[in-house]
């Protein structure tokens, strides 16, 4: 009974915000999460073709592969396109065109700049290594340095419309294209006669890519130019990177806390493990796109709020973030696993041993869920060297339970070291946020409600 009220409650709630969202971010979190969903099911129809076409140990060598240049590819915007949502929003409301142009010129150029060197000091690395290059890994990873520069670019471009509230602009390219993309020139490539190995999945996102960030950038600018006329810019390194630096620091920190189990499997297990692993964090993502949709929807509007001075507004935004996110992701969370044998299955019947391994994901992300937006707040309104502190400290937390507990438990062990540090990640960001700002992020279960200092 106690359960049916506190459901009853959340529902009720949750409709009655849905219902009041006059303001726009409920709207654009749903925009957002339907796009990133749909996403989610070409990325989901891709990864089981895949996993068909190439068999296991190739598609443990792509997921692999893949896994690096998300790392790499988010972190080499030096934290800009996370500083595009903090900056270009406060520049705007006081009237600093030139700083937005200055901002928008020069956060391409470096993005582009430093992901390109990202990648050839990578390739040196590995040239130095000796191994990787000569084994079935170096088509794939020469490919993967080829990515890596449109793949960052893509990713700056993603927030700077995210800070224009363009949600769809910033999301659907990256997310729905890019995925539809992978999947049509994977069985094109197939049909013609390719073959079904990593290195023709990893080049056909070569290709996916570069059609989707050219789309991406050349409908971003016709939009700014509408909005920002040519003209001077100002450029004001100093502020930008004393905040984005961090803020890259901790992308880095996150990209790595969110594979970190997949590479420490690829260490310690044979790909075929991997790849099983691997299917199921795909189909988890299902969840963890809640947060991502309630943070593109929201996380600008933290900056403006604060910059505005306006307290009440962005403790009652807080409120309704935290408190939407956490029945969205509740929601989703019983439907991936009442879904979860139909979709491992659709992988390889043997891909339904991996039931227990997304059961336990969930978890963790349902629990992170209930200490709200705190990592947020601290990235827009200011901790960002705190925020990438945490991140760094939840990293190395994840990272060592990982090597602890796979050797004796594989994959259900991986899986268990990030449960556990995902929620003590979501319990650290919200305190932190409480000390610095003064604003409260967990949700009150019982009430729904959310108390604010």
């Amino acid at each position: 009974m106690a359960t049916d009220r506190i459901g009853a409650s959340i529902w009720g709630t949750l409709a009655a915000r849905l219902r009041g969202a006059r303001s726009g971010p409920a709207r654009a979190a749903l925009d957002v999460f339907a796009i990133r969903i749909a996403s989610a099911g070409f990325a989901y129809v891709a990864q089981v073709l895949m996993a068909r076409l190439m068999g296991g140990t190739e598609y443990g060598i792509f997921a692999a592969v893949w896994v690096w240049i998300g790392i790499l590819g988010h972190s080499a915007t030096l934290g800009l396109s996370q500083g595009a949502c903090r900056f270009l929003p406060a520049d705007q409301a006081v009237g600093r065109d030139d700083a937005v142009r200055g901002f928008l010129f020069g956060g391409a150029v470096v993005t582009l700049l430093a992901a390109g060197l990202l990648a050839g000091a990578g390739l040196l690395v590995l040239r130095a290594e000796g191994t990787l290059l000569a084994g079935p890994y170096g088509a794939p990873i020469l490919l993967a340095a080829a990515i890596l520069p449109l793949f960052a670019l893509q990713d700056f471009c993603e927030g700077v419309a995210r800070s224009q509230n363009w949600a769809v602009l910033a999301i659907a390219p990256p997310y729905l294209l890019r995925q539809g993309l992978i999947m049509a020139a994977m069985v094109g490539a197939v049909w013609s006669g390719a073959p079904a190995e990593a290195w023709v999945a990893v080049a056909c996102t070569l290709l996916a890519t570069a059609l989707a960030a050219s789309l991406q950038a050349i409908c971003l600018i016709r939009r700014l130019r509408a909005v920002h006329p040519p003209g001077p810019r100002a450029y004001r390194w100093r502020p930008w990177l004393r905040a984005c630096l961090p803020i890259a620091l901790t992308d880095l920190a996150s990209a790595g806390f969110n594979v970190v189990d997949v590479v420490i499997l690829s260490a310690l297990m044979p790909p075929a493990t991997v790849g099983l692993y691997f299917a199921a964090t795909r189909i988890q993502q299902f969840v963890a796109f809640v947060h991502f949709a309630a943070s593109a929807a929201t996380a600008q509007r933290f900056t403006a709020a604060h910059a505005a001075g306006d307290r009440g507004g962005l403790a009652a935004l807080v409120r309704m973030q935290g408190a939407l996110t956490l029945a969205a992701t509740l929601l989703v969370g019983a439907g991936v696993l009442a879904a979860a044998p139909l979709l491992l299955g659709l992988f390889g019947p043997e891909f339904r041993d991996s039931l227990p391994i997304l059961a336990i994901l969930v978890a963790g992300s349902v629990a992170a869920s209930v200490f709200g937006p705190g990592e947020d707040l601290l990235t827009m309104l200011g901790g960002e060297g705190v925020c990438a502190a945490v991140t760094l400290a939840m990293l190395c937390l994840a990272a060592g339970l990982c090597w602890v507990l796979v050797p004796p438990y594989g994959v259900i062990g991986a899986a268990i070291a990030m449960a556990v540090a995902t929620t003590v990640r979501g319990l650290a960001m919200a305190i932190a946020a409480h000390a610095i700002h003064g604003l409260a992020t967990p949700v009150r279960l019982g009430s729904f409600r959310i108390r604010d200092r």
